[in-house]
């Protein structure tokens, strides 16, 4: 076996589960952020979400032997966990209040837009299948939500809008800072975020409940757990590991998620286009995980001494030599007689 076939293989199944994890486990989010949020304000249950799992992560990493972030991998953390867990998660959920689940769920899908815009400006534009796979995913994301209520505020279409592309531009900017490696990056982003967090829900004026229901308890735990431990530390392998639009792929998924999800606990409608939808979210997929054609590459130019040394070591043989190479080639016949003849 190959000495790199296990490395090969590990990596692909820690590739899948992490897929899998932001498919199906950011899809429930929705939900789950939904139920929070009866209890808790959104700047508020997103801080109490990202403190406590940054704690847990830096506690786990620390046991695992991981050394702490420098100064400068603590301030990039500080930054990155700003973009997109402050500004990008924490904007979607306090927009969630003013703007309708179907805008929020077709501005959300719009993710992988503005990744191709800003990997664009670095110099890094996609490739042509990824440019297809942006319009037929966005396109079944704007099917699914055409017999919804596109409604909302226009303050919340903004902050919506803000918060999508801040998320972007801060996925792709943490691949060239440097940040804190393994769990501690995971660690160090939440645990600032949930900072930033928390100085955000006392300008928005939020305090904390005086009854708290089960059901947010049970929502916000699920959040810490798998919404933070576990598919937003997939999150981060997946874009130091994997190509942005593969990375970005989740957000044509969840939406499927979401609404299987809120017709299973709420008894919501799944909309009729969902026939149409779901094939083209599946092939705009399909093509992100399909891996790029390896490039062919041309001949290198031969040299005049290369291109001379073929006959300059045949004229150094003598005739008897090149005959008896002749025989041999023919099956030992003659010249200008078949080998099957000869053996005759």
């Amino acid at each position: 076996m190959s000495p790199t076939g296990p490395t090969a293989s590990t990596r692909r199944l820690a590739v899948g589960l992490s897929l899998f994890s932001l498919y199906v486990v950011w899809g429930s989010t929705y939900l789950a952020m939904r139920v929070a949020m009866e209890s808790f304000g959104p700047f508020t249950m997103a801080a109490l979400r990202f403190l406590v799992a940054g704690a847990v992560m830096l506690i786990i990493a620390r046991a695992r032997g991981e050394a702490l972030p420098t100064l400068r991998q603590w301030r990039n953390a500080l930054l990155i966990g700003t973009l997109l867990l402050a500004c990008g998660n924490g904007g979607v959920a306090i927009a969630e209040q003013s703007v309708s689940s179907g805008l929020a769920a077709l501005m959300v899908a719009a993710v992988p837009l503005w990744m191709a815009l800003f990997a664009g400006f670095w110099g890094r534009w996609p490739v042509a299948k990824d440019w297809v796979a942006l319009v037929l995913g966005f396109g079944g994301i704007l099917l699914l939500n055409l017999g919804s209520e596109l409604r909302g505020s226009l303050g919340g279409v903004a902050v919506l809008m803000f918060a999508t592309a801040a998320w972007a531009f801060g996925s792709l900017w943490s691949r060239r800072l440097d940040l804190p490696k393994g769990m501690m990056a995971a660690g160090a982003e939440m645990a600032t975020a949930g900072l930033v967090l928390v100085l955000l829900s006392f300008v928005h004026g939020e305090r904390l409940p005086a009854v708290v229901t089960g059901r947010s308890i049970a929502a916000l735990a699920y959040l810490i757990v798998f919404g933070s431990l576990v598919a937003y530390t997939a999150y981060l392998y997946l874009l130091a590991k994997v190509p942005v639009p593969v990375a970005s792929s989740y957000a044509y998924v969840n939406p499927l998620v979401a609404l299987a999800l809120g017709a299973a606990f709420y008894g919501e409608r799944l909309p009729a286009a969902l026939i149409v939808s779901v094939p083209l979210i599946l092939t705009a997929v399909a093509l992100v995980l399909r891996p790029p054609k390896a490039p062919t590459r041309a001949p290198e130019p031969r040299t005049r001494s290369e291109l001379d040394a073929p006959a300059e070591r045949e004229s150094r043989r003598g005739p008897g030599v090149r005959s008896l190479e002749r025989r041999r080639l023919s099956g030992g016949a003659d010249e200008g007689e078949h080998p099957l003849v000869s053996r005759l």
